[in-house]
């Protein structure tokens, strides 16, 4: 089942360039992955009921072409593998030239909310999700990638409640503001157009935590910590130039 949703971007999607941001763009592969577990009844509004959830662990992410103020895009998404633990989701955005604008794929976990545990994706969910024999990557597995030893910058960023999600944890596509905040103004000012996320411990309001950067020669990393360096969060990797 592939699923599809129209968005229109709008004034609150773009930074000073007219240009859709990071932060955006994850909103809408968020916004439409929701939509295919409404669908399939694992959804928002079924937790309730289902006493289930899905964590997401990795994004992949790559831009062909920046989508701009007014754009009209057409985001696709879909059920590709669902192995054991992991199910892993790919994305498509595509304009009103029917251009592909930008491609992503993710790696989730399934949650037991009451227990707080992971647990074995039965075949009575994976029916339903309806997988496609698709992939929009040629290498089907996402990224493998350490966190630096090393860091060149530090910064503090409280978590505040407009940022928390439905499972009062900072909400994913806000890990990329807090890297905004940490790297060099040149990425500040313009979007990268590939990066990864590696999501490691849940970030809960109210928390302060501690973002860590390095450069090498292909890559700006990002690192999330807590506030005493104990736990990582997340590591943000950021393809660069050079």
């Amino acid at each position: 089942m592939i699923v599809e949703h129209d968005f229109c971007v709008g004034i609150r999607d773009i930074n000073y360039m007219r240009e859709l941001t990071n932060t955006s763009l994850l909103a809408y592969f968020e916004d439409v992955a929701c939509m295919h577990s409404e669908i399939a009844g694992f959804g928002i509004n079924d937790m309730e009921k289902t006493k289930r959830t899905w964590v997401l662990l990795e994004w992949r992410i790559e831009v062909k072409k920046r989508p701009l103020f007014n754009d009209t895009l057409k985001v696709k998404t879909w059920s590709r593998k669902i192995d054991k633990f992991y199910a892993f989701r790919d994305f498509e955005i595509i304009n009103k030239n029917n251009e592909i604008v930008a491609i992503a794929t993710s790696k989730w976990l399934f949650i037991d909310i009451e227990k707080g545990k992971l647990i074995k994706v039965g075949e009575d969910v994976s029916k339903v999700y309806e997988q496609e024999n698709k992939s929009v990557f040629e290498e089907k597995d996402l990224p493998k990638f350490a966190e630096p030893t090393e860091f060149s910058k530090e910064i503090e960023y409280k978590i505040t409640k407009n940022m928390i999600d439905v499972n009062n944890h900072l909400n994913n596509i806000y890990y990329m503001d807090i890297v905004k905040e940490c790297v060099p103004e040149e990425l500040f000012t313009n979007e990268v157009n590939q990066f990864e996320i590696l999501y490691k411990k849940e970030i809960k309001l109210g928390e302060t935590v501690k973002a860590l950067y390095t450069k090498t020669d292909e890559f700006d990393y990002v690192t999330i910590k807590s506030n005493d360096k104990k736990i990582v969060h997340a590591v943000i990797r950021l393809k660069n130039k050079g």
